[in-house]
């Protein structure tokens, strides 16, 4: 037990100097270009998916929640909220800049996420527009500000808030990690996922249904680990849409709607890494 708490706390010194590099560099851009984004969004009409899947890979916190208020407010299509969703990169970028690991790799898996964001995005609207249900309504509600990650406080304030935050958060799920590997082993438990194409995924998925940075923090360690394939990996990452999914059930109106949304969602993100697995695609 001793060893493995050196070993988490050892880890995680290690990780906090690139953190807070990342979260200073990820702040900057969120503070100057927001606004810009968000006027991107409401100009962005058919195009809204293509535009969504972009942007929503931004390592901006808070910008699945701006989605989802223009949603709610009918500004954009349910296929540009999916889009965001599923581009939504949350935590991966910082972790995999704070270890080290392949920026090849980095972009690879988001130029995937940002691929499937934008088909699905353009096939959901395509059909909701056949099938006449794409009636939106050219009305804004006030944006819950507070809502976003970002303070008004300044960029480094914010920053190393949230680097504390993440920083602690990391620690935790290390250590729960750790312990598990150890007492499983990191091959038995490898094994396992990688042995059944749709079990990986659909675990993968359930854990991105976490409402917060948990489920990317989990997925991304795991994947880095080598404890999961990236078809897990992605699936989770897809399904994972931050607070969004939180704000959506407060925001829009009809629970039944919110219960097909994120329905639908998972089974993008699911059957993602399905066929990502069957495909044998690896990094």
């Amino acid at each position: 037990m001793l060893e493995i708490i050196e070993e988490t706390l050892i880890d995680g010194i290690k990780l906090l100097p690139f953190l807070l590099i990342t979260y200073i560099i990820m702040e900057y851009i969120e503070h100057k270009t927001s606004n810009k984004t968000k006027d991107m969004i409401k100009k962005s009409g058919k195009f809204g998916p293509l535009i969504g899947s972009l942007l929503g890979a931004v390592p901006q916190c808070g910008f699945s929640v701006v989605a989802t208020n223009f949603y709610a407010a009918r500004v954009i299509t349910l296929g540009t909220l999916i889009s965001v969703y599923l581009s939504t990169s949350d935590e991966m970028i910082p972790i995999f800049i704070s270890e080290g690991a392949s920026i090849i790799t980095l972009l690879k898996i988001l130029g995937i996420k940002i691929l499937i964001g934008m088909i699905a995005g353009f096939v959901i609207d395509f059909v909701l527009r056949l099938r006449k249900k794409d009636s939106e309504e050219e009305r804004i509600i006030d944006l819950c500000e507070k809502e976003h990650c970002h303070c008004e406080k300044g960029i480094l304030k914010s920053a190393l808030k949230h680097t504390i935050n993440i920083f602690i958060f990391i620690l935790i799920i290390t250590f729960v990690i750790n312990i598990i590997i150890h007492l499983v082993g990191e091959e038995t438990i490898g094994n396992f996922v990688q042995s059944n194409v749709i079990l990986g995924p659909v675990l993968g998925g359930i854990i991105g249904l976490i409402p917060n940075c948990a489920s990317s923090v989990i997925l991304t360690q795991l994947y880095l680990q080598n404890v999961i394939p990236v078809s897990t990996m992605i699936s989770g990452l897809l399904v994972g849409a931050g607070v969004g999914l939180i704000v959506l059930f407060k925001m829009n109106k009809g629970i039944k709607q919110n219960l097909k949304i994120t329905a639908l969602l998972y089974t993008i993100g699911v059957l993602s890494g399905v066929i990502i697995q069957i495909l044998g695609i690896q990094f």
